[in-house]
């Protein structure tokens, strides 16, 4: 039997990579070149288009501990993650050409595996499918979806922020390092004064910016809000968000700047970087005029400049199973941010998490979740079993992790022993998928019971 995977952004390449690798036959649909979106630049597989970073890469950090499990299961996304990867501290950041290149060629390559440039207009109805069109579903494939999962069917806007060429910044302005010291002098920080910063502050929030659709409401993801959404909430709303300079001191000076605007390597070659935390929505010409009252950027050309774009997901709660596979239909199994889960890592990993699923029910097996005190599992528990009323998609955080069960007061020590658990309890049950005589019920005895609700965790960083 031969899967259908719909979507070639980071979810759809994880999917139809291991289900390629299981020996199934994948059909994997992308609509790009054939039909663009408001914000990819190329036909590439996994283009990341918000950010080039992946966010944390150590164990005392949950998307770290995303990572490692991932690793582990032989995720292609993270594989070449780590092979482009850039200085960002102790974050995982990637030369986006190059991944997406990658990924592309890893996958075209994989035997079995046809790829489809065209757009899929109605859900597949096929006898197993993953849907991982991503947050810019084609309007008609969105239609199908609301009429499949009915009035859960919800959106937010999300942003991107701006990326500048780095032999425009003026360098004599900024100085490198990562707060704290953690990674080395991965970032370029652009110091302001408490002038330079209030003018920067009245100029942000009197630009004009891009109008919505008349018939869109705004609802912003909260862990990624627009720089303009968060200065709006107060003038000091900034020095606490995307501006912060607290564990960062200008060498020139001696001292911590009154506020800091970052900038992150976005390739290898070093030739961009891009505004860590800038998601705009500001119109273009007023993008230039505002950032370029930033300390080192009086001069900066834009190689991209920011925009907003619609994401549209499911009200995964009322939708989905731990596994992905939708309620109402056997073997149709939704990934990626289409899935309400956020961001890049979690995208790729719902996208492992169905295919292995979608894998089960080829073979006509049932799908079975991963462990809950695993990150895969605890991120899969909280998209199906969150309340349906007031779900917003999340990143992985250790808060959705069941408790340890003992008091461990240090919280870098009670989040490694979270980690330490989790690589444990997902050793286990991966030794568990290689036993086909298994008595299939043991697999769900591990970790906590399932709670039929419980409340969303507190948001993801706001570094995108």
């Amino acid at each position: 039997m031969r899967v259908t995977v719909v979507g070639g952004g980071l979810a759809g390449s994880e999917a139809a990579w291991q289900l390629a690798r299981r020996g199934i036959g994948v059909d994997l649909y992308e609509m790009r070149p054939v039909k663009p979106t408001p914000v990819h630049q190329t036909d590439q597989l996994a283009e990341l288009v918000c950010s080039n970073s992946l966010r944390g890469n150590a164990l005392d950090q949950a998307a770290g501990l995303l990572k490692e499990e991932m690793r582990r299961m032989d995720s292609l996304v993270v594989r070449v993650a780590d092979e482009v990867r850039v200085p960002a501290g102790s974050a995982l950041a990637v030369d986006r050409a190059l991944f997406a290149q990658r990924i592309t060629a890893a996958v075209s390559a994989l035997p079995g595996l046809r790829i489809h440039r065209a757009e899929v207009t109605r859900l597949p109805d096929d006898p197993v499918a993953i849907v991982a069109t991503g947050p810019l579903t084609s309007e008609a494939l969105a239609a199908e979806i609301a009429a499949f999962v009915g009035g859960s069917h919800l959106y937010f806007y999300d942003a991107v922020s701006p990326v500048v060429e780095a032999d425009t910044i003026d360098f004599t302005r900024t100085f490198k390092a990562s707060r704290y010291g953690r990674g080395g002098d991965d970032y370029v920080n652009c110091p302001f004064t408490e002038a330079e910063y209030r003018a920067f502050y009245a100029a942000l929030t009197t630009a004009e910016c891009a109008a919505l659709h008349a018939f869109e409401h705004e609802f912003f993801f909260e862990g990624c809000l627009p720089a303009e959404v968060i200065a709006s909430r107060g003038p000091e709303t900034l020095l606490f968000g995307p501006m912060k300079p607290v564990g960062l001191v200008d060498p020139r000076t001696g001292a911590r700047p009154f506020g800091v605007v970052q900038l992150r390597q976005d390739d290898l070659a070093a030739s961009h970087y891009s505004m860590v935390g800038f998601q705009t929505q500001l119109k273009w010409g007023e993008q230039k005029r505002v950032f370029r009252m930033i300390p080192g950027l009086e001069n900066a050309e834009f190689v991209r400049f920011g925009m907003i774009h619609r994401n549209t997901y499911v009200n995964a709660p009322s939708v989905l199973e731990p596994t992905f596979e939708t309620r109402r239909r056997r073997g149709l199994f939704f990934a990626g941010q289409m899935s309400g889960v956020e961001g890049y890592v979690e995208s790729a990993s719902s996208g492992l998490i169905a295919a292995l699923g979608a894998a089960r029910r080829a073979q006509a097996l049932e799908p079975i979740p991963f462990p809950e005190d695993t990150a895969l599992g605890a991120l899969s528990r909280y998209i199906a079993r969150s309340d349906p009323a007031n779900y917003q998609p999340t990143n992985i955080a250790f808060g959705l992790l069941p408790e340890l069960g003992l008091c461990i007061r240090d919280k870098g020590r009670k989040r490694l022993a979270l980690s330490t658990r989790a690589l444990d309890s997902l050793e286990h049950f991966k030794a568990s998928l290689d036993a086909p005589q298994r008595n299939e019920a043991a697999s769900h005895e591990r970790g906590a019971a399932l709670a039929p609700a419980f409340p969303s965790p507190s948001r993801g960083d706001w570094r995108g």
